[in-house]
């Protein structure tokens, strides 16, 4: 669940996030020159083959449900036509490597459900819907969950993660899994987001050089070229922001404790959750309906009965940011100048739209709770995987150290571009109950809400803040590693509380996002800044798998 490279000295939690250049606007933001020239994407080396047409690109739910009702599509035929832009855009073609397994009974289930729909009606707006989830969620059915890992190959979960079922009760049809850089990107610092042992490396759609950054790669990747109505991913610090990000999408992180993470290979338990990944926020919103609940296999989520709204689109304003108080977290700014040229025209846009800015609402705490957010990861993770490895009997690995041993002895297919130092200090780290990790987490917990988000909300007023979700995305680099810069997802991941990426805009032809974040358990609030805001800028644009973007005035 986590995408960013962790911290190191002098360095912020940061691997999600996208890289250089200079930038290309929205519709309607106003630019110097030197940004603006150009095309919406920016001119492209090679052609690419010819993409076969796909009459369901861009297709929103509402737009199937339509359709499904009237008879003029069945759920069946729907499932089909994504299998089939799956194996002409994963497996062929650009070969986008999104895809780590496809449903064996994904036809089947949406023909029971066309059968479904015609004795009883539709279940809701998911049904007969074809989903994509990250493949560190447990299915109990006929595909197996590995986080990309040779080491849980040919090993399955014996029940459904509490996100296989709400989408099963939902009747949404789950196409496939995705997938992911390895682990959730916690087995190293020296790692490269969308890569795993088990499924290669996952590329970017709109220039498939560059990376579609992590850890939900895949999701974010598949999502953006409609291999999928829409898609599920997990997040740790980022690794639901920064793929969104970097591959033009809507990606929700929500209130830790919304939706279940059982069933899910973990990292941490005070930052782990999962979340909706999308093409619009009114199909993020009613996908974030469906994974919302109460579970008792994860007491996190107790309350989430009492606090989740029984329809989240009805919070979906197109003037959403009138009146709506939005502080701006400029210390998250200052990375790449061009995309602070775009954040700036944006805000410029918000406040022509009615929003009340407070510019600058920096949180105290900035950049203060790294190094203990890195502790409290690290203690987690050697603990919570060992309890979810019990979960798995028949696996070759029953702990941490059995993985690191896994690793060790097959090391030139699991470890030939980095290592897993991550893993080695998370084992040296000792139970739940030392001092070291109750202090770290007491600490993430002051600083990340009561002199952080919370802090500044209250000291403002505000209903949000925002930032930049990150820069465009880099070149990949199996040999090096990540080089991502910017980013802004961490106070929302150590604070638990929600954040929402929506399109921001083209940097050089690469899209960039914006983040909405605020207090626990307001995703309402941000879902009518962040519909405001989409419908205001209307930036999102499908990719076109272009081999590479050429970076010029």
């Amino acid at each position: 669940m986590k995408t960013e490279q962790l911290p190191t000295a002098g360095r912020r939690v940061s691997r999600r996030s996208l890289l250089q250049a200079t930038a290309f606007g929205t519709a309607g933001v106003a630019l110097t020159p030197a940004l603006s020239a150009g095309r919406a994407f920016a001119d492209s080396g090679p052609e690419v083959p010819p993409i076969k047409f796909f009459e369901f690109e861009e297709a929103t739910i509402s737009d199937l449900q339509a359709r499904l009702k009237s008879g003029e599509l069945t759920a069946h035929s729907l499932t089909e036509a994504y299998l089939r832009r799956i194996q002409e855009i994963d497996k062929t073609g650009p070969t986008l490597n999104s895809v780590i397994e496809l449903n064996p009974d994904a036809l089947s289930i949406a023909e029971s459900l066309d059968r479904e729909r015609k004795q009883k009606g539709a279940r809701g707006p998911l049904h007969g819907i074809p989903a994509l989830i990250k493949d560190n969620i447990d299915t109990a059915d006929g595909m197996q969950t590995t986080a990309g890992s040779l080491a849980l190959v040919g090993s399955k979960p014996a029940q459904d993660s509490g996100v296989a079922r709400k989408l099963r009760e939902a009747g949404a049809v789950i196409l496939g899994k995705t997938n992911l850089s390895e682990w959730a990107n916690i087995r190293s610092n020296h790692s490269t987001s969308g890569w795993s042992g088990r499924g290669g490396l996952t590329k970017n759609p709109y220039a498939l050089e560059r990376n579609p950054c992590g850890s939900s790669s895949g999701s974010g990747a598949a999502t953006a070229a409609n291999l999928c109505a829409v898609a599920v991913g997990t997040e740790t610090d980022g690794s639901i922001v920064c793929p969104s990000s970097a591959n033009g999408i809507v990606g929700i992180k929500p209130t830790l404790g919304l939706i279940s993470r059982a069933g899910i290979i973990p990292i941490a338990h005070n930052q782990d959750t999962a979340g909706p990944m999308a093409r619009t926020v009114r199909e993020a919103a009613i996908l974030l309906r469906a994974l919302a609940g109460s579970d008792q296999r994860d007491d996190a989520t107790a309350d989430a009965d009492s606090k989740m709204q029984k329809d989240y689109t009805q919070f979906l304003d197109p003037n959403g940011l009138r009146d709506a108080r939005i502080g701006v977290a400029r210390k998250y700014f200052g990375f790449n100048d061009a995309v602070d040229a775009l954040m700036n025209s944006l805000i410029d846009q918000m406040k022509s739209a009615g929003a009340v800015i407070t510019d600058p609402a920096d949180l105290e705490s900035h950049g203060k709770f790294d190094d203990t957010e890195l502790l409290v990861l690290l203690y987690e993770l050697k603990a919570d995987l060992n309890s979810y490895l019990a979960t798995r009997p028949d696996a070759q690995v029953h702990s941490l150290a059995d993985v690191i041993a896994f690793n060790e002895k097959n090391k030139d297919k699991e470890m030939p571009y980095f290592g897993q130092d991550l893993f080695l200090k998370s084992q040296e780290k000792g139970t739940l109950a030392e001092k070291e990790y109750v202090a770290a987490l007491a600490s993430n917990h002051a600083l990340s809400r009561d002199q952080g988000i919370d802090g500044v909300m209250n000291k403002f007023h505000l209903d949000a803040l925002v930032a930049p979700s990150g820069a465009p995305a880099w070149l990949t680099d199996l040999a090096n590693g990540d080089h991502a810069v910017g980013g802004s997802s961490n106070a929302a991941a150590v604070a638990g509380y929600p954040n929402i990426n929506v399109p921001a805009g083209f940097v050089f032809g690469m899209p960039v996002g914006i983040s909405f974040f605020g207090r626990p358990w307001s995703e309402p609030t941000l879902l009518k800044i962040a519909y405001g805001f989409e419908q205001l800028t209307k930036a999102r644009k499908p990719p076109q798998f272009m081999p590479t973007v050429k970076i010029s005035s």
